[in-house]
Parts: C-alpha cells; sequence; structure tokens
C-alpha cells in the first residue's frame, strides 16, 4: 500500500493552489471598473488651490466642514479645494471609512457619503458593525449596492488611501485636519482665521505659513494641524 501522506500532500497542494487561485480572482472582480479620482469642488482652473488632509473619524475634521461650506458656498468658482486622505493609526475605523467613501466615489458621490460619515461619525467611529453602517449610507445615497460592496474591498483603493497617507507622512503632516493654500501649509488660531486668509488669497494677498494647534469647538483634546 502506498504511503497515505502522499495523498494528504498532494490534496494540501490542491486545495491551497485552489484557494490562492479564487483569491486572485476576487481581488480581481473587486477591482473591476476601479479608476483613480481627485476628489475636487469648485472651479478646477482656479489660482487658488486649497488642500485638505483629513480622517473622516476626526471629530476636528467634522467640526470644520461649516467653514469649508462657507468658504465654497462665497468662493466656489475662484477656488479649487481638493480632499486628501490621512487617516490616523489612532482611529480604528478611519481606513476603512476612507475606502468606503472612494467606493462611493467610484459612483459619483465622494463628498455626498463623505458628509453623511461626518454627520454620522458618533454611530460608526468605534463601532464593530461599521461595515453594515457604511452600506447603509451607501444604500441612502442610491448607490448600485452590488458595486459598492465589491470596491469597498478593492486593493486599488485602499492603496490610493494608503498612498495619500504617505504623502502626508513625507510632508511633515502629524494631525489633522492640516489644509495647504497654494501649496503653503497654513497657519490657523480660529475658523475665522481659515475664512479670512482664503478671502485675501482670493483678493491678490498671500497666505500665512506654517499650521498652528487651534481646538475645535467642543473638543479640547483635539487639535488642529498638528
Amino acid at each position: 500500500m502506498k504511503n497515505p501522506w502522499i495523498y494528504v500532500g498532494i490534496g494540501a497542494v490542491i486545495l491551497f493552489g485552489g484557494a490562492f487561485w479564487y483569491s486572485g480572482v476576487a481581488a480581481e472582480r473587486n477591482n473591476e471598473g476601479v479608476v483613480i479620482i481627485d476628489h475636487i469642488k469648485g472651479n478646477k482652473d482656479a489660482t487658488v488651490t486649497l488642500v485638505e488632509y483629513a480622517d473622516l473619524q476626526c471629530p476636528a475634521c467634522a467640526a470644520f466642514q461649516p467653514a469649508i461650506a462657507e468658504v465654497m458656498a462665497t468662493y466656489g468658482d475662484q477656488v479649487r479645494f481638493e480632499y486628501r486622505h490621512f487617516p490616523l493609526p489612532i482611529h480604528p475605523n478611519a481606513v476603512p471609512a476612507a475606502v468606503a467613501a472612494e467606493a462611493a466615489g467610484q459612483q459619483g458621490k465622494f463628498f455626498e457619503y463623505q458628509d453623511l460619515l461626518y454627520t454620522n461619525q458618533t454611530a460608526w467611529a468605534t463601532s464593530p458593525s461599521a461595515r453594515a453602517l457604511f452600506l447603509t449610507y451607501a444604500e441612502s445615497l442610491g448607490l448600485d449596492m452590488d458595486t459598492f460592496r465589491r470596491h469597498m474591498n478593492s486593493s486599488v483603493l485602499r492603496d490610493r488611501v494608503q498612498a495619500q497617507f504617505n504623502e502626508a507622512r513625507d510632508r511633515g503632516l502629524t494631525g489633522t485636519p492640516t489644509f495647504f493654500l497654494n501649496d503653503t501649509r497654513m497657519q490657523i488660531n480660529t475658523f475665522q482665521d481659515f475664512i479670512d486668509q482664503i478671502d485675501l488669497a482670493v483678493a491678490g494677498g498671500g497666505v500665512q505659513g506654517e499650521s498652528a494647534e487651534i481646538p475645535a469647538a467642543g473638543e479640547s483634546d483635539v487639535r488642529f494641524g498638528i
């Protein structure tokens, strides 16, 4: 009788090979149709550019949204605003949230999905069921759910988030949100400082450099631009 361990070994090789093949097929399917998208509001050809590095789980980033909305409502045709990911390691659901937002962006709903994440931040931030909530938000926007589910598992989108995180680190950033106005890191002490500096840039003035620390309203332990 032949050694039965030979058959066990052959079976293990077949199973391992099959699993490897299936994982490759699944990964390819998850990346199907994915394109890299820059998330821009306002006038893409404007001479005034505002870039935000933010973390979707960061309370300070959520608190800053009204100031950004005010700027875009006032100067939307004169400012190019771009959002970039900087999910901090201290926030356990920040990367999954960023990938979910990217998945929504594949269907043209990045900023709408971002708004839902900030509005509902306390619900999903530390939830063990964050993924289920992300699916609920996507459904509320009328997204194609099969496509959204696949893209939530996209390695291309996860790599995109990681690349922007690495970019932020390379620029010396350590906290969120951090803003660059015409490629100069902004110094912000109040929300009004943020608005005033953009007013000045639109009018043709300069930008105060290097970011300062400011606490978010109601979050004395959270700081901007550190």
